[in-house]
């Protein structure tokens, strides 16, 4: 089926079955009017909207409201739905059904901002909460029927690709620094350049982002990596100007245009990207997680990656006659990961080498290692450190005998050990 076929069917899908009719999200509405005299006490904002008026799959839904977190909470009692307190300081609640999971947030209104942590209020005036908001794409919002309530223009500017902060953006950066980063995110997303005279003001506002605590940085930094056209970056000046001066570590985003050659307007994992952005032949990714705290798992991973990229430099062999091995220690995940880090490090890497190594990673089966104590235990080992030990040794004969080893040999290693 053809791009443009595919595109159209979603269209017609999101014309005659749009999200909005889903009967859990009319059940959450329905109860959210409840008993109230306000005409409409919630809509639908930010990113569902924008995906929805794109015709793009939603995976994640918004309803902002003009309730309280506790007065959701009350609406919600002895109901199916799950209430988890999410960022009850933000007036944030999230509302859990099986795998609907929909996130309320309290109208607000700005008291006092610094720049990082922002003074808010409650109101129930619509127009008061779109003011507040970073972009005039994030602040369309949509009733249960459908209706579009459009008080900054987004729907125009959606079309028209145009990314515009709400009103003056050196007030709107100031509010809060983060927006920097996240205007980065949005103008990916949309395949937009920054205009030049946003631009400007963001270049003087960049020493902001040191307020900001590196945990928000990095989530947002994560839901940048994570846009189809990140790959892309390159191909917008500005915007690879500010993600530079942001992550300085940063050093090898020209590695991104190879990557686009493997898999074209797709995502690639935030492992692989961090790979390619950061791993050289110093501990440049080491610094990175030191210094954004990253997840135990993640800087394992990241250390591994790089650990086996200088043997790949050292060993052309690694992906060739030792491959059978290497999915034995590593995993064939960690090793596509690898195949794709060295492809877009390579500058003599070809892509049909590439998709010949991917190719033989995934045709490649390994057997069990069937051996383990209680089959020692069973043939006169006794319980100890001889165990393990023996374990290893035959382990280690099965691997350099690709893998087979003849039970024979396998007793004869057990009796050598008594």
């Amino acid at each position: 089926m053809s791009r443009l076929n595919f595109n159209l069917i979603k269209k017609i899908r999101n014309i005659f079955f749009p999200f909005y009719r889903n009967s859990d999200l009319k059940f959450v509405f329905k109860r959210l009017q409840k008993d109230t005299n306000q005409p409409k006490v919630a809509m639908f904002v930010g990113g569902c909207v924008r995906k929805y008026l794109n015709n793009e799959d939603i995976d994640d839904i918004d309803i902002a409201t003009s309730l309280t977190p506790e007065e959701i909470k009350e609406k919600f009692k002895d109901t199916k739905f799950n209430v988890i307190d999410s960022g009850i300081k933000h007036g944030t609640v999230t509302l859990v059904y099986n795998k609907l999971k929909l996130e309320l947030t309290t109208l607000r209104k700005d008291i006092k901002t610094d720049g990082r942590h922002a003074e808010v209020e409650y109101t129930d005036d619509w127009q008061k909460d779109s003011e507040r908001r970073d972009f005039t794409i994030n602040a369309i919002y949509l009733t249960i029927k459908g209706k579009i309530f459009d008080p900054q223009s987004g729907v125009l500017d959606l079309k028209n690709k145009n990314l515009k902060f709400i009103g003056d953006p050196q007030r709107r950066i100031e509010e809060d620094y983060l927006r920097i980063i996240r205007l980065i995110r949005f103008a990916l997303e949309y395949q937009n350049e920054i205009e030049q005279k946003t631009f400007e003001v963001i270049k003087l506002n960049l020493n902001g982002i040191k307020k900001i605590s590196k945990e928000r940085i990095l989530n947002e930094l994560f839901k940048i990596l994570r846009t189809k056209n990140f790959v892309k970056l390159n191909d917008y000046k500005n915007l690879k100007d500010i993600f530079s001066l942001i992550f300085p570590e940063f050093r090898y985003l020209e590695r991104l245009a190879k990557l686009n050659l493997i898999n074209r307007n797709q995502s690639f994992s935030n492992e692989l990207l961090l790979a390619v952005l950061l791993i050289d032949d110093t501990n440049n990714h080491e610094y990175f997680s030191h210094k954004y705290n990253v997840s135990n798992e993640l800087r394992e991973s990241l250390n591994l990656l790089a650990k086996n990229y200088k043997i790949i430099k050292e060993k052309k062999f690694f992906f060739k006659k030792d491959l059978k091995k290497n999915i034995y220690f590593f995993g064939k995940k960690h090793l596509r990961l690898l195949n794709m880090l060295t492809f877009s490090v390579s500058k003599k890497m070809k892509i049909n080498e590439y998709l010949n190594n991917l190719s033989n990673i995934n045709g490649i089966n390994l057997p069990i290692f069937s051996y383990d104590g209680n089959f020692l235990k069973k043939n006169g080992l006794k319980e100890g450190t001889i165990i393990g030990r023996t374990l290893k040794i035959i382990e280690s004969e099965w691997i350099k005998n690709n893998f087979n080893l003849s039970n024979k040999r396998v007793l004869e290693i057990i009796n050598q050990q008594k």
